[in-house]
């Protein structure tokens, strides 16, 4: 990536990979878009890592219901 971003330090963020499921990140993050917008996201988020969320990159649950396995 050529992006140029800025460093923001972000204090007190958890990031736990769920089992068979999403990442769930608790804290104040900053969601940088491919169209180069962001959006600040506070308190539980859930990232999705099975690739079927039809709200990338958030969980939609799509997890579930494809089976995926760690």
């Amino acid at each position: 990536m050529n992006k140029k971003t800025d460093k923001t330090e972000n204090t007190n963020v958890k990031v736990t990979v769920l089992a068979n499921g999403p990442i769930m990140v608790e804290g104040s993050i900053t969601v940088v878009k491919k169209d180069d917008g962001s959006e600040t996201k506070e308190q539980k988020n859930f990232l999705c890592r099975c690739g079927h969320s039809q709200k990338k990159p958030y969980c939609d649950g799509s997890h579930k219901s494809n089976n995926f396995q760690d």
